[in-house]
């Protein structure tokens, strides 16, 4: 562009005698605008006075000279909203949203709203949005005497030695796109790439275990239908909605602001924390231990088909391949072809929030219990977290209420009497006993002081750890005292197991053989 006259050429013409003398008139601008129709501005330079001429003047070629001033260099994409928005059928004046770099404040962006107003009395476009410039990890300008120019296509693709430059694809571009400050300049670089891509694996992960958990699961309005309905879920279900619904209303609300950033950390913060390593954590013994129908195992499944779904269609203007990737592996029949046909998740962002008081308490319990936990792992007293019991003590009254309506059964039992036997804290802490007590000295009696938390707790409650009472169950892991006391056909699992093995044997019409360990040789 600097090689080059710049700017909007003024078609005039000058007599070569006198300068003084113009030739401006309909004719003339007729002939141009039809020229540079089909040409561009360039033609004004590239052509000679006898084509820029209309017919009526050709005769007197010689006489005019074409003048060489220009307007305003930001005229031609200025007018745009005329050439382009106005002229087009599929585009429309004033447009949505104008979008540019943040040095257009004095440029496109001015002088398309100046000669908007000028011929039509409105600005051109109902919303303006500008960005930072891309700099380097360093925050560098990038220049290719410097060596540090970021090739979107290299990322994408990968270089010719794809261990050191692996091929990222464009979901991964895309989400370093809408993970970064675009209000500001923003840095890129192979490092950062290499975070971004951790996030996206984390969403991927996460998808491809929900739906290896759906395999037997027919949605609601399906024929045969094992979902559970809402109003008979656990309180931790409809909590998990709940959250699912504000994140979903969050995202959408972010992204009508043009605040990617915003919806995609709400979206991989909230499948990280409180899917992850929260709801889908403690859901284990509920997916694997319970009976195939078991109504803690349907519901949970229920969940996570909204769960699934809803990270599907929230991902998918940022994410598409993905979201179409895992819309594609769903493992039931689809209620539309494609991701993208079913629009945004309403029905899913309408879960009203649920006891978030309540459950937001008992996950900094579980904080607190682990941080006791990670003392007992380090001496050995206890290894997985089932191997270990708990004592809480809450000196608040209401805090020590929630506590005791979340205790479960003294034995592993079904079906379960004091609790559904998802809203229980053995259930959420993962340990196999938890005792809510009346004071710090019962935790004291029972558990080594170097196993006994302070008062300042993040749940505000006094816990202690301790091993485990009874016999581990083989197949759930949880230690129950009964094991191996009830006679049962499978001496060595516990009631709640024995029924699980049962029911599967009635559904399957097969005995259950239990897998044959090897034996370890010697070296």
């Amino acid at each position: 562009s600097r090689q080059r006259s710049w700017g909007v050429p003024i078609p005039v013409f000058y007599d070569k005698e006198t300068g003084n003398e113009v030739l401006l008139d309909d004719n003339t601008l007729d002939h141009i605008e039809k020229l540079f129709a089909e040409q561009g501005t360039d033609a004004w330079w590239k052509l000679d006075e006898k084509d820029l001429l209309p017919d009526c003047y050709k005769g007197e070629a010689d006489k005019w000279k074409k003048g060489t001033d220009t307007m305003d260099v930001w005229f031609d994409s200025g007018s745009s909203w005329a050439g382009v928005a106005s002229a087009r059928d599929e585009l429309q004046y004033p447009a949505d949203l104008y979008l540019e770099g943040s040095d257009q404040h004095r440029g496109w962006f001015q002088s398309s709203l100046l000669t908007s107003v000028a011929v039509n009395d409105q600005a051109p476009y109902k919303a303006v949005l500008t960005h930072g410039f891309v700099l380097d990890e360093k925050g560098f300008k990038m220049s290719k005497s410097l060596g540090n120019v970021i090739n979107p296509l290299q990322v994408i693709e990968g270089g010719i030695n794809k261990k050191l430059e692996p091929a990222y694809g464009a979901d991964v571009l895309r989400l370093w796109v809408a993970s970064v400050d675009y209000s500001g300049d923003v840095n890129i670089g192979p490092n950062i790439i290499k975070q971004t891509f951790e996030s996206y694996r984390k969403l991927r992960n996460t998808a491809r275990y929900l739906i290896g958990n759906l395999v037997d699961f027919v949605p609601e309005g399906q024929e045969g239908s094992t979902a559970v309905p809402y109003d008979d879920l656990p309180s931790l279900d409809k909590w998990m909605l709940g959250k699912l619904g504000a994140v979903l209303r969050e995202a959408d609300e972010a992204m009508d602001l043009y605040q990617f950033q915003r919806a995609i950390q709400e979206i991989v913060r909230f499948t990280t924390a409180d899917m992850s390593n929260f709801y889908l954590d403690v859901a284990k013994d509920r997916l694997y231990i319970s009976a195939v129908d078991d109504i803690r195992r349907r519901s949970c499944q229920t969940v996570i088909h909204a769960l699934l779904e809803g990270l599907a269609k929230a991902i998918a203007p940022t994410l598409p391949h993905m979201a179409e990737d895992i819309w594609q592996n769903l493992p039931y029949t689809k209620s539309t072809e494609s991701v993208f046909e079913g629009g945004w998740p309403t029905k899913l962002a309408a879960f009203p929030e649920h006891e978030n008081d309540k459950w937001e308490f008992i996950r900094l319990v579980r904080d607190d219990v682990n941080k006791m936990l990670e003392g007992a792992r380090t001496d050995k007293l206890v290894g997985a977290s089932l191997d270990a019991a708990a004592y809480v003590y809450a000196p608040d009254e209401e805090k020590h209420k929630i506590l005791e309506d979340l205790v479960g059964d003294e034995h592993l039992i079904v079906p379960p009497v004091k609790t559904n036997g998802v809203d229980e804290l053995r259930t959420v802490l993962m340990l196999s006993q938890v005792h809510v007590v009346q004071s710090q000295d019962e935790i004291s009696s029972a558990c080594d002081e170097k196993y006994v938390s302070g008062s300042d707790t993040a749940s505000g409650c006094i816990v202690g750890v301790s091993k485990a009472a009874g016999t581990k169950c083989g197949r759930c892991w949880f230690f129950d005292t009964q094991v191996g006391k009830l006679g049962l056909p499978h001496d060595d699992a516990c009631q709640r197991c024995n029924d699980a093995i049962e029911v599967w044997e009635r559904k399957t019409g097969q005995p259950f053989t239990r897998p044959a360990v090897e034996e370890e040789q010697p070296v």
